[in-house]
């Protein structure tokens, strides 16, 4: 892999962005199982290394400068107690209510956003095939810098393949052998999760070794982590437990010498580009190369926060949290856990309306300055567009998975090695420094409910809590209430069917191989 090279990291954002006007305003209205339009013939946009470069950052595209981002994290988190909205012209208030249906926006958003990424990966699969090289005359070292994007598409297709698989149960299977020749049939949910494990580490030898490639573009540390991650809900997606897999892929991970960053605060800054140590795969952002589409939203869209915390232009008045979430701190504020980044000013604890923008606390986790506070420069036509990469695995959600698989009888691990790694989370939590002691627990301390309140407390939302609360079962159970979960303000439990997404209307319409869930 050493001759492989670089993509320039400009370049590389320059073609995400310019190919990106084509893909997000014309994927939403067409039909996304067919193979995407190109104003080149292949053979002369694949006749080079660097046609293929372009193509690669299509496939990127989607998940930065869509609206892919926006809606997956309110499927994840308004679906929770970690938000609610005031806006509700999305239908973010159903999510929040579990009360949603099959034509409601996010969910067809971000189900078409997924199906269209995987059509672009499958596009790119086909061209990258050992054949269209060969026709086109790659071979050495060439070839291998193309293998390797291959790679990389692969591994994109699969993350969308598990985003489908967590969210929607049984979705439809369109592969490199169905592209634009037929309505892709379903899959069964067990089935899709064999696939993924089988395609994850079939590339893992293909993928740059860990830490070695650009920031953005996964390597065998990010396959490892998710399949760690999918490993961890196994027994949801496949009825068996896979908890020693867990364990053997966050180990790797954690073998490759990833560590924390110093301060939590650093982790959402607009500089987060610079958490190499901590940080295994990002979708990033710079506010030159972008559209409105982006962590804009996690900046700018909590209730009342000021320009001079956000350091953007003030707040949309958009989302909080609901008072069940500050009880998981032992302060409202970073005086006691530095994670408790709650805004109260001009904020009440209680939600007594979801659309009032000031019941329920907000939060500044996300704040478009860097390290030393200063602002981030603005290198665009709107002055206010955000720089913050977000984080789609990250070595402290790795040490709570390595807890969590351990406690659930998993072999290959140990509690005195599950202490630690959890303790190191508290101690920069607790004192800005991973190996302090202040923040420490015990084993007795160490359970499966306090591994559930403390990746509340260190990942929210950064969209895990929905596929958190479905693992513990309580989603949708009455095990676990707040505040206007089932349109009820102190809580109530719903229909289990809200453990999952129904296919959108639109797609069982148009493909006749596809049944809804039941109840839906």
């Amino acid at each position: 892999m050493e001759n492989i090279k670089k993509i320039s990291k400009s370049r590389f954002l320059l073609a995400i962005f310019l190919l990106t006007i084509s893909i997000t305003f014309n994927s939403c209205t067409e039909d996304l199982d067919k193979t995407p339009l190109n104003v080149l013939t292949a053979d002369r946009q694949y006749s080079d290394v660097e046609g293929y470069k372009q193509s690669l950052a299509s496939v990127y595209s989607n998940l930065a400068y869509s609206t892919f981002l926006r809606f997956y994290w309110s499927m994840q988190e308004y679906t929770t107690d970690m938000a609610v909205s005031t806006w509700n012209d999305g239908g973010d208030g159903i999510y929040h209510e579990l009360a949603w249906s099959a034509d409601s926006p996010a969910i067809t958003n971000v189900y078409n956003s997924a199906i269209n990424m995987i059509t672009l990966c499958n596009n790119f699969i086909i061209e990258s095939s050992e054949e269209s090289l060969n026709k086109r005359g790659f071979s050495g070292v060439e070839a291998e810098e193309i293998n390797q994007f291959k790679a990389e598409a692969r591994f994109l297709r699969a993350y969308c393949f598990w985003i489908l698989m967590d969210a929607y149960g049984n979705p439809p299977f369109p592969t490199e052998e169905t592209l634009g020749t037929t309505s892709p049939n379903q899959i069964q949910r067990a089935d899709l999760f064999d696939f993924i494990e089988k395609e994850l580490t079939e590339i893992e030898p293909l993928l740059a070794n860990a830490r070695t490639n650009e920031r953005g573009r996964p390597d065998k540390a990010t396959a490892w982590a998710l399949l760690s991650r999918m490993y961890l809900n196994g027994k949801i997606y496949t009825g068996k437990e896979y908890n020693t897999e867990a364990i053997t892929y966050a180990s790797k991970i954690i073998d490759e010498g990833y560590s924390l960053e110093a301060k939590y605060e650093w982790l959402m800054l607009g500089d987060n580009d610079l958490n190499t140590n901590e940080f295994i795969f990002t979708i990033n952002y710079d506010n030159t190369n972008q559209t409105w589409y982006s962590t804009n939203f996690l900046a700018l869209g909590p209730a009342g926060v000021p320009a001079s915390i956000n350091g953007m232009s003030g707040s949309w008045q958009a989302f909080r949290f609901t008072q069940q979430v500050p009880a998981l701190f032992p302060t409202p504020d970073t005086s006691i856990d530095k994670r408790a980044q709650f805004y109260t000013t001009g904020q009440s604890l209680e939600v007594n309306s979801i659309t009032t923008s000031t019941d329920g606390y907000s939060g500044y986790k996300y704040r478009n300055v860097k390290r030393d506070g200063t602002p981030v420069e603005q290198n665009n036509n709107f002055g206010n567009l955000s720089d913050i990469d977000f984080p789609v695995f990250r070595l402290a959600e790795i040490y709570l998975t390595y807890a969590e698989a351990v406690l659930r009888g998993g072999s290959g691990g140990d509690n005195a090695t599950a202490l630690s790694y959890i303790n190191k989370i508290r101690g920069r939590a607790y004192d800005n420094d991973p190996s302090s002691t202040n923040g420490n627990i015990t084993n007795a301390d160490l359970t499966l409910d306090f591994i559930l309140d403390e990746r509340a407390r260190e990942l929210y939302w950064e969209t895990h809590r929905r596929t958190d609360l479905v693992r513990y079962n309580k989603l949708t159970t009455a095990d676990y209430l707040w505040a206007w979960k089932g349109n009820s303000e102190s809580g109530r439990a719903v229909d289990d069917k809200f453990n999952l997404f129904p296919i959108p209307t639109s797609d069982l319409l148009a493909n006749p191989n596809l049944k809804q869930i039941d109840g839906f």
